[in-house]
């Protein structure tokens, strides 16, 4: 999908910066202030979230109107009409999303532009895989000395088979595909039980062991390891060296190293779930994100609210 910038996006990204801004200014040593960041990313990049799935829908929908195009044309043409003609006649009829192409591709054939291009030009401009792989092949068939009626039926049958394949696919997804929602946020309410409760609790027995220690003279490893693991690491952000370094002693605490693996969990459960459930790695990359966004707005809330 082409990213087109419009005002609306403009609008969105500024009014993200703005609720960044305010995030910094008023809730920076608050629990709230790294929550907030991801509410600003996230209102930031709405509007291409919009398009995304906006262009989904209308990608499926060309892919339902097309074995009605086809199948009509194949009617005009056995008719006795010419290809030509029979674009024509058939671009009068409503076919949804797919009209303006439909329409499009008329035109051009009435301005005498061959034929085969036009229908090329009109897979591309679909830009959907089926239609450009269905054209594709009338076009070779046609050119190799096939009976285009033949093509465009048999074109058809297989449209509509593919069509069946996806949408069974999708029904004997969908409750996989819920489980699999609804087990991840059990799995972040269960790292957010260990990491603010029952690793604290752990850190605190391990720091009464280590006075116990000291106390007969003797040494716990494993409890001072604990224990500077459990350290709370403040951001700073007073300079780009003093950034760099609270945020590695960051990401080696606990509370980093449990955020990193829910979004390494929500990642890789993403990408499996798009491409069981639809075939399409950006289907993937979709509810990757999704996952990712809902796995660091809820353990960062929760690191926050408990620290």
């Amino acid at each position: 999908m082409q990213l087109l910038f419009e005002k609306r996006h403009v609008f969105a990204m500024v009014f993200g910066l703005v609720c960044f801004a305010i995030d910094f200014i008023f809730f920076l040593r608050t629990p709230w202030f790294v929550p907030l960041i991801v509410i600003a990313l996230s209102i930031g990049w709405s509007q291409f979230w919009i398009d995304f799935f906006v262009n989904s829908k209308n990608q499926k929908e060309l892919e339902s109107m097309f074995p009605e195009f086809v199948r009509n044309l194949a009617g005009a043409i056995k008719s006795g009409m010419p290809v030509g003609k029979a674009i024509v006649y058939v671009s009068k009829t409503d076919y949804g999303a797919l009209t303006p192409f439909v329409v499009k591709l008329a035109n051009q054939v009435e301005w005498a532009i061959p034929v085969h291009k036009a229908l090329l030009n009109f897979a591309n401009e679909t830009k959907n895989g089926v239609i450009k792989r269905s054209i594709a092949t009338v076009i070779e068939a046609e050119l190799s000395g096939g009976n285009i009626e033949d093509v465009l039926e048999t074109v058809t049958t297989s449209v509509v088979e593919i069509k069946k394949i996806k949408l069974a696919r999708s029904a004997s997804i969908h409750s996989q595909l819920v489980q699999s929602y609804v087990i991840f946020i059990v799995f972040l309410g269960v790292m957010m039980v260990i990491q603010n409760l029952l690793i604290p609790y752990i850190g605190e027995i391990e720091s009464k062991n280590i006075e116990g220690v000291t106390e007969g003279g003797g040494i716990s490893l494993g409890s001072a390891a604990l224990g500077g693991a459990l350290r709370t690491v403040q951001m700073d952000y007073t300079s780009l060296g003093g950034f760099i370094g609270s945020f590695s002693a960051w990401v080696t605490s606990i509370r980093g190293v449990f955020l990193m693996l829910s979004l390494i969990q929500a990642g890789f459960a993403g990408l499996v779930l798009g491409k069981l459930a639809e075939g399409d790695i950006r289907s993937g990359v979709k509810h990757s994100l999704i996952l990712m966004t809902i796995a660091f707005f809820v353990i960062t809330l929760a690191q926050g609210m408990m620290g």
